[in-house]
């Protein structure tokens, strides 16, 4: 996937600014796909000149004027060619799992600290995920649709992925308490 792609989905999803896409990417897409404030903006420039968006001036009062950017015609036929095009299935590269099979030369009670800060992050990024869930989709607050109104696919293939994320966090975090486990053997303090 690249960067245009994710940004196209933001755009379409909710029109913004650059700042706003870059704060999207932070509390959402960021997770499923990284980028720093500059790539957004160097590619939205990008995806302006190949009149994939389109970018309107906004005033604002006390501020610099901002660009709202939204999908144009070409950014959408884009997006859908994208789509429709498969895409091989991904592989991963996890250097805590390299490290780990590499502690079997070193002292394997070493890595324990650095497996904990991983089960910590992990354990972190869990429960951000479950608080975005409770928020915009299972609390009080979300809102749900009426049982006969037909299905929000936009809605709904967001909680899919979300949910995706907090299946993969709590099987990294079950991953590395059975690692941490095994690390505790090899420790003669334990």
């Amino acid at each position: 996937m690249a960067l245009e792609h994710a940004i196209l989905v933001s755009l379409l999803e909710k029109p913004g600014s650059g700042y706003e896409l870059a704060r999207r990417f932070e509390r959402s897409i960021g997770y499923f796909w990284t980028a720093t404030h500059q790539q957004i903006y160097r590619v939205l420039k990008r995806m302006e000149n190949d009149g994939w968006v389109e970018a309107r001036d906004i005033a604002q009062q006390g501020r610099p004027d901002k660009k709202e950017y939204s999908v144009a015609d070409l950014g959408r036929a884009a997006l859908s060619s994208w789509l429709h095009d498969p895409i091989e299935p991904e592989s991963v590269r996890h250097d805590l799992a390299v490290k780990i099979r590499g502690a079997a030369f070193d002292d394997p009670a070493a890595l324990i600290r650095e497996v904990e800060r991983h089960r910590q992050a992990h354990r972190d990024r869990l429960a951000h995920y479950l608080a975005g869930e409770e928020r915009d989709f299972t609390g009080p607050e979300a809102g749900t649709a009426a049982p006969e109104a037909p299905p929000d696919a936009e809605r709904e293939l967001q909680h899919v992925v979300l949910r995706g994320g907090i299946a993969y966090e709590r099987m990294m975090i079950g991953w590395l308490d059975d690692v941490l486990a095994t690390l505790a053997r090899f420790d003669p303090g334990h």
